[in-house]
């Protein structure tokens, strides 16, 4: 997991994501959070990035929320 500065981008390995479906689930997941201002999720690789603001939310937010919504991040 790479962290950002604010403003910047987090790039983040998700498992377990196997349709449009989860991209969706994902996408609203991590939006939800404060502080994220977008988030692009690339369903082959699992390369999933977020650009936020780093003084209000972080890596872990984002692995806790993708792990509550059942998908593990490496």
């Amino acid at each position: 997991m790479t962290q950002a500065q604010p403003g910047t981008i987090t790039t983040l390995q998700v498992d377990g994501i196997t349709c449009s479906g989860c991209v969706s689930t994902l996408t609203r997941v991590l939006k939800d959070l404060p502080g994220v201002e977008d988030v692009s999720i690339d369903p082959e690789s699992g390369r999933t990035q977020v650009r936020h603001d780093a003084g209000q939310v972080n890596g872990m937010h984002f692995r806790e929320a993708i792990e509550d919504a059942g998908y593990d991040v490496e």
